[in-house]
C-alpha cells in the first residue's frame, strides 16, 4: 500500500476531526462559548475580562456579558486584582469546577462508549497510537 500523502491525510484528519468535535460538544449542557471561558480559567487561572475577550477573540462587551451569565448560574466569581485596584479578576467558583468536570466527563463518557461499540480491539490500538501522533502534531 502506497504512503498516503500529507495533504490528503491532513485534509481527511482535519474534517473527521472536526465532525467528532461537533459530536462530542453535542453531550454539553452549557453553551459552547460559556465552557470555553470556564476550561481557559481552569488551565490558566483568573483573568479580567478583557484578558479572557483577547484570550477568546471576543469583544470585551461580549465578554462581559458571557462572564455576567457565568456569574449569575454562580460558576464564577470576581475579585479584587492584587495589584491594580482598578480592575477584578475572575475565576473559576466551586460549583464552575464541579460544573466543568462534569461537562468533560460527559464528553469522555460518550466518547469511551462510542470506541467501545465501534472500534475493534485492533482498532482501539491503532486509535491509541494515533492519539500520541496527533499529541505530537499539536506540540509543533
Amino acid at each position: 500500500m502506497p504512503t498516503p500523502e500529507p495533504a490528503a491525510v491532513a485534509t481527511e484528519l482535519r474534517t473527521a476531526m472536526g465532525k467528532l468535535t461537533r459530536r462530542v460538544k453535542h453531550e454539553d449542557r452549557i453553551p459552547h462559548g460559556q465552557i470555553s471561558v470556564l476550561g481557559t480559567l481552569d488551565r490558566d487561572g483568573a483573568m479580567t475580562t478583557s484578558d479572557l475577550a483577547a484570550d477568546q477573540r471576543v469583544r470585551p462587551q461580549s465578554m462581559a456579558r458571557a462572564v455576567g451569565l457565568l456569574m449569575d448560574a454562580g460558576l464564577v466569581v470576581r475579585r479584587a486584582h492584587p495589584t491594580d485596584g482598578r480592575k477584578t479578576l475572575v475565576e473559576l467558583s466551586a460549583a464552575g469546577r464541579a460544573a466543568l468536570d462534569a461537562e468533560r466527563g460527559r464528553r469522555a463518557g460518550w466518547l469511551a462508549q462510542a470506541i467501545e461499540a465501534e472500534l475493534t480491539g485492533e482498532e482501539r490500538e491503532a486509535l491509541a497510537r494515533s492519539a500520541a501522533l496527533m499529541e505530537r502534531l499539536a506540540a509543533r
